[in-house]
């Protein structure tokens, strides 16, 4: 009985390697049993062992070396060594030979396609050269990375960000409910449509009249049949549920308590609705009656009846649980514009001390603390996730905007360029983070969701966080704009923009859009280009009294 194997070159590597492998060859002699001795096979990719069988992060043409005991026959290699697609299909590689055919050297005859996943499989077609033949297949999964290519041609900056705004706007008109005109909760939510998605959606429409997306009529039109929708859907004391079943306009949990009224999703949709109600101000028929419809609703909200009898709102109140819940709106977070609305409205309207003790917690919402380089003057260790600093703005302007308790333009700044200086920092080193990819916010992540911040960091970028950060920080938004469309475009430019999120350690790339992600992209976009949404609901003389109320000081009030 004649046996070879397969092992490892430098025996340092035994421990590193888990795959047993061997070439068996046995003479034809009835009375002999064939012998098995199984070994550790030693292969690298571009020079490397990890101890696993899979490899991630390649670029172009990686070289997998294999390492044997004796010469391998040559003429097994093509069927004994294939490298295939995802699709199965099988890719051309190049290969070459050392040390006497005792070493092949396997690398694609083409670059790697970014972000693709393929495997290189060492079958029992493969013999050594005195007819020895593998008895344990071997399967090396093989991820690319980036490739650096531009994925669609060069255009302007601006006309870039008109594009962006185009086609993120298509989530909301496009894919908007087609009985409600809601917006969806996410693409894949059927007729499960969002209170403050919706908000979100109707500053989008106004945003797209504004770029000549759609004609003035069509949007009246769109943005009436929303309101006409939210006249007869499920109200909790003038306040809307989180989810809604855009046909029949009854309220859906969220949760298992959270089937009532949601004060937060209310102020976000009423934020959108006044903004459209300031933009529609001509004098036809149509217009005036959209305009006191909006009116309408926004005083039918009971803001102070949600105080509890307490001095600070409560976010939710069940017709079924009460508020047993009991989640008090404090800060600081993505809030203030609740405060705002309810300190606005002529009807049910909150005092002062309502914000002093309630949200601002008597001063105890400030940090003034640095990070990164940065100090931060209000909310959480390293700002928390960059949503907080853009719900409340999309449509109040912080610039110049100050109370007792922050400059509301150096806040939003701070967070931003915190959470930008994180991600060049890359602490946790995960794959690439650089100026050029960054931004962490509440989005998708592989097989769930989560509020990513510096504090709790995933991996995951998601575009909406340095994309809604462009009044705050343009230059570094203007740069993972390029780099998302440019360099990632074939992995996350869809229908209706970019997808969610993205992780590029174990390259995943989300397949979701979601209203509350896709409305502060098109909307702050616009925002840094003309003030649009900041503008109109400035204007609103609700708002500007509301604020002045509350202590707030600025040049737009």
């Amino acid at each position: 009985m004649k046996f070879s194997t397969l092992f490892f070159k430098n025996k340092a590597h035994l421990l590193a390697a888990s795959l047993l492998i061997a070439l068996v060859s046995c003479k034809k002699n009835s009375s002999e049993a064939p012998i098995n001795t199984d070994t550790s096979l030693y292969f690298s990719v571009n020079g490397t062992n990890n101890g696993t069988l899979k490899y991630t992060n390649l670029i172009g043409k990686p070289v997998i070396k294999f390492s044997f005991t004796e010469p391998v026959n040559i003429a097994t290699v093509a069927n004994g060594i294939l490298l295939k697609d995802e699709a199965g299909a099988t890719i051309t590689t190049t290969t070459t030979y050392e040390d006497g055919n005792k070493i092949i050297n396997v690398s694609p005859q083409n670059n790697f396609a970014s972000f693709t996943t393929y495997t290189l499989s060492v079958n029992d077609q493969l013999k050594s050269a005195s007819g020895g033949r593998l008895i344990n297949p071997v399967n090396i999964t093989l991820m690319s990375g980036i490739d650096d290519t531009d994925k669609f041609p060069r255009i302007s900056d601006e006309e870039l960000l008109t594009l962006v705004q185009q086609q993120t706007f298509k989530y909301f008109w496009d894919f908007g409910h087609p009985a409600s005109g809601m917006a969806r909760e996410r693409n894949t939510s059927g007729n499960t449509v969002t209170s403050g998605g919706s908000g979100f959606g109707v500053m989008a429409m106004v945003t797209g009249i504004h770029r000549n997306f759609i004609s003035r009529a069509d949007g009246l039109a769109r943005v009436q049949k929303i309101v006409n929708f939210l006249k007869t859907a499920d109200r909790f004391h003038g306040a809307y549920s989180h989810w809604i079943d855009g046909n029949t306009g009854k309220a859906i949990a969220f949760s298992a308590k959270d089937n009532g009224g949601d004060l937060v999703e209310t102020s976000l949709l009423m934020a959108g609705l006044l903004t459209a109600r300031q933009y529609f101000d001509g004098a036809a028929t149509a217009e005036t009656n959209l305009r006191n419809d909006i009116t309408k609703l926004y005083n039918q909200v009971e803001w102070s009846w949600y105080q509890n009898g307490a001095n600070s709102l409560t976010w939710h109140w069940s017709p079924n649980f009460n508020w047993d819940m009991n989640l008090k709106i404090q800060g600081w977070n993505e809030c203030l514009i609740t405060y705002i609305l309810a300190a606005s409205s002529p009807t049910y309207t909150i005092s002062k001390v309502v914000y002093d003790e309630g949200w601002a917690r008597n001063g105890m919402m400030k940090n003034g603390n640095t990070y990164y380089g940065v100090q931060l003057p209000l909310g959480s260790p390293n700002g928390g996730p960059l949503f907080l600093s853009h719900y409340s703005f999309l449509g109040i302007n912080p610039n110049g905007l100050t109370d007792a308790y922050a400059n509301y333009e150096t806040q939003n700044k701070a967070h931003a360029m915190i959470n930008y200086n994180y991600c060049v920092a890359n602490p946790a080193k995960h794959n690439g983070y650089s100026a050029d990819c960054w931004g962490l916010t509440a989005s998708d992540i592989p097989g769930g969701y989560t509020a990513s911040s510096p504090t709790n960091d995933r991996g995951v970028i998601a575009p909406t966080a340095a994309l809604a950060s462009f009044p705050y920080t343009p230059t570094q938004s203007m740069a993972a704009l390029k780099f998302f469309y440019y360099k990632l475009g074939d992995k996350i430019w869809k229908d209706y923009g970019f997808v969610d999120a993205f992780n590029l350690n174990d390259p995943w790339f989300a397949t979701s859009h979601l209203a509350i992600d896709q409305g502060p992209i098109i909307i702050m976009i616009e925002n840094h280009r003309s003030k649009l949404l900041w503008n109109l609901l400035m204007s609103a003389p609700e708002i500007k009294s509301g604020m002045r109320d509350l202590g707030f000081s600025s040049p737009n009030l």
